[in-house]
């Protein structure tokens, strides 16, 4: 989706108690994900929602991140998945890109957890820099917008 013409991210009205949300980062591109945190912390500040921030290896190890902090005797309202994977020479970038994405799919199906998702999946890093950046067009911010609004869709059917 073009973002040229969008509105900038705005953290939503959350009914209920501030939400609680995981962030995790798969820092391999360090410079670009560090861009997409800050985005997804602008969002949650401006929200009050109380955040943690935890790293994993790479992209592949994110929703095996978000699996082990829903083992744990923690509890959060929502993640934030924040990565970056840029396209290569070799099918590795393709083997990455689907499993983590579909690891991330899965675990929002089987568990109804409330995901936002900043895996960025790009062929080279200006392009990664471009959503990553602090323009307002961040998409570390959308994620975090896009969790903000699963828990509060979750909240008003009910769910939690």
């Amino acid at each position: 989706m073009s973002t040229e013409n969008a509105a900038l991210p705005q953290p939503p009205a959350i009914p209920g108690p501030k939400p609680s949300l995981l962030i995790v980062r798969a820092p391999y591109y360090r410079e670009i994900v560090d861009g997409l945190t800050m985005g997804a912390r602008g969002i949650l500040e401006a929200a009050g929602a109380p955040f943690e921030i935890i790293d994993v290896a790479g992209a592949y190890e994110l929703p095996q991140g978000i699996r082990l902090a829903l083992r744990g005797v923690r509890r959060f309202d929502g993640f934030i998945a924040l990565g970056c994977v840029v396209r290569g020479e070799t099918d590795h970038y393709e083997f990455i890109c689907a499993s983590a994405m579909n690891g991330l799919l899965q675990l929002t199906l089987t568990y109804g957890i409330a995901l936002g998702t900043g895996l960025l999946t790009v062929d080279t890093l200006e392009q990664a820099r471009a959503r990553a950046g602090a323009d307002g067009f961040n998409k570390g911010a959308e994620a975090a917008v896009a969790a903000l609004k699963q828990i509060a869709a979750g909240r008003q059917l009910g769910a939690w």
